[in-house]
C-alpha cells in the first residue's frame, strides 16, 4: 500500500519564508471602526436636531389648532381663524423645511470631509503597507537563496 506524504513540514516552512505581518488587519479594522464611529456621530446629530424640529413644529401647529378650535361669537371668525391657520401653517412649514435642508447640508459637508481625510489615510496606508510589504519580500527572497 501507498504511504501517503506528510506536507505538514513544507507547509510550515513556506509559511515561514513568507512571514504575514497582522498589525496591517489590525490597524485597518481600527480605522475602520473609527471611521464609522465618526459617520455614526455625523448621523445621530443630524437625527437629533430633526426630532428637535419636528418637535417643534409639532408643538407649534398643536398651539395653532387650540386657536381654530376654540369657541367663537361670529360665524366670519371662524374662517379668520383658518385663514389664520392655514397663514401660520404655511409659514412655519417653509421655515422648517428650511432648518431640515440646513440639517442635510451640514451632515452632506460632514460626510464629504470624513470620506476625503478617510481616503487620503488609506492612500498613505496604503503605501506605506505596499513598501513594507516589497521589503519584506525582498528580504525573505534573499534568505530563500541564501538557504539553498
Amino acid at each position: 500500500m501507498a504511504k501517503t506524504n506528510d506536507f505538514t513540514k513544507y507547509i510550515n516552512e513556506a509559511l515561514a519564508a513568507f512571514p504575514v505581518d497582522t498589525s496591517a488587519y489590525n490597524e485597518a479594522f481600527q480605522s475602520s471602526a473609527a471611521m464609522g464611529e465618526k459617520l455614526s456621530k455625523v448621523a445621530l446629530e443630524a437625527a437629533e436636531k430633526s426630532t428637535e424640529i419636528s418637535a417643534q413644529w409639532t408643538k407649534d401647529t398643536i398651539a395653532k389648532v387650540g386657536d381654530v378650535a376654540a369657541v367663537k361669537s361670529e360665524p366670519t371668525d371662524y374662517t379668520k381663524a383658518m385663514t389664520d391657520f392655514a397663514s401660520a401653517q404655511a409659514e412655519m412649514t417653509a421655515e422648517t423645511l428650511a432648518a431640515f435642508a440646513e440639517v442635510a447640508k451640514k451632515v452632506q459637508m460632514e460626510t464629504v470631509e470624513l470620506l476625503m481625510a478617510a481616503g487620503k489615510e488609506a492612500s498613505e496606508e496604503a503605501t506605506a503597507a505596499v513598501k513594507k510589504a516589497t521589503a519584506d519580500v525582498t528580504t525573505a527572497a534573499k534568505k530563500a537563496a541564501k538557504a539553498s
